[in-house]
């Protein structure tokens, strides 16, 4: 028997025998399907699984107080990575949480109940583990949640304070159709995995990203891959590969900017018109601020990257339409708005945001579904779909704002 059914690695059906899971088929919509769910025959009756409700030894048998399992007043921590832990039934297991709730409610408050943890327990949206926790907790009178994500956190806080939102990283960005139909470069920091597009977080039904790769290929747009990793490059694109010294992307694209505007390549008009705070950056970065241009060679002894690369790269982005993107990873570091930032600077310098095909976006690769076309069913009619299909297209132009760069 033949079950449909979904993961964060795509849409299956579940080849089921006298109630056993014994295989899966890819969906027939799926034109790339990820071999990922072939693993999960094996991890439904993996040993490895936790069968039923664990909890410690310690937690419970040494409690003190009156609760169930002697959780009345908190359990024993003492034994904490150490004691092992025991099976209990699920009715059990419901008893020990629902008194621990009552307790750390009566004797702390909501304050100290922490519920906001990012799951991707299951693909589906009802039984999504974290929003069914969200709701739980919330019937129950409130708790602390998660502010941000860890997938792109620095992002969604600084980017509203430079761009005025995070539509950069949250999308809708640029679609793989505008930038193969427009684009002539596409400059990837920190790649484009393709092992990142096959998961998703509630899955896709059809895995396009590959399909979107040969289409750039075929259509003469050249791929830059900049990373320390080799197979960060689409293979399907045909990526040309610049290996970088790891956490110095910043580094590289100040020696890009200087590049730039040293050669007068920049586009003046483009920063007058639509940023703020260029001549203060334009200062540092030129050298004028602290007496340390931060030129191709400049860069060249941070990042491992020879400088001529750096000025024949510059000068590419510069003599054709060129779309510009950092992964997700960038900005999960020490100081990691500084990429981002650095490189819508480069993007503004090239003055292309908002031409078709043109300027910048992040997380490109970072996960399936990511600049999609926008679907055909919208439910809107003639001018509204076309006005809505604009918008994935050209993102909006406000003003730019810069700082210093260090």
């Amino acid at each position: 028997m033949l079950v449909p059914h979904h993961s964060h690695f795509g849409a299956f059906y579940a080849e089921v025998q006298d109630g056993r899971l014994i295989g899966v088929k890819p969906h027939e919509r799926d034109p790339d399907p990820s071999r990922l769910i072939e693993a999960l025959p094996a991890a439904v009756y993996s040993p490895a699984r936790i069968a039923q409700p664990m909890v410690r030894e310690g937690w419970l048998t040494r409690g003190s107080g009156a609760g169930v399992g002697g959780l009345g007043a908190g359990g024993s921590g003492a034994g904490r990575g150490r004691e092992p832990f025991v099976p209990v039934s699920w009715n059990h297991a419901l008893d020990l949480v629902a008194c621990e709730l009552a307790r750390v409610k009566r004797e702390h408050g909501h304050d100290a109940i922490m519920g906001g943890s990012q799951g991707w327990g299951s693909a589906g949206l009802f039984h999504d583990a974290r929003a069914q926790t969200r709701r739980f907790l919330s019937c129950f009178g409130g708790f602390v949640d998660q502010d941000s994500n860890y997938s792109f956190g620095a992002a969604l806080k600084f980017l509203p304070h430079v761009l005025g939102s995070a539509q950069s990283v949250t999308g809708p960005l640029t679609s793989w159709s505008s930038i193969a139909r427009h684009a002539r470069l596409l400059v990837l920091f920190g790649g484009a995995n393709p092992k990142n597009t096959q998961v998703a977080k509630g899955g896709r039904v059809e895995h396009t990203v590959d399909g979107w790769m040969r289409a750039l290929k075929r259509a003469g747009v050249a791929v830059v891959n900049v990373s320390p990793v080799h197979d960060d490059g689409p293979e399907a694109a045909g990526a040309q590969w610049i290996p970088i010294r790891p956490n110095t992307d910043t580094a590289l694209m100040l020696g890009l900017v200087h590049t730039l505007v040293s050669s007068k390549l920049h586009d003046e008009a483009f920063l007058a018109r639509y940023c703020a705070g260029f001549e203060r950056v334009r200062a540092y970065v030129m050298g004028e601020t602290d007496g340390e241009p931060k030129d191709a060679q400049w860069a060249a002894g941070i990042t491992g990257i020879a400088a001529d690369t750096i000025r024949s790269l510059a000068h590419r982005m510069a003599q054709t339409r060129t779309m510009v993107s950092a992964s997700w990873s960038l900005q999960r570091a020490d100081h990691g708005e500084q990429p981002y930032w650095a490189l819508i600077l480069l993007a503004s310098c090239l003055g292309q945001i908002g031409l078709p095909g043109g300027g910048f976006g992040f997380g490109y690769g970072s996960a399936a579904g990511i600049a999609e076309s926008p679907p055909i069913t919208l439910g809107l009619p003639g001018k509204k779909l076309r006005s809505a299909y604009r918008t994935l297209h050209t993102p909006m132009l406000g003003q730019i704002r810069f700082g210093k760069l260090t």
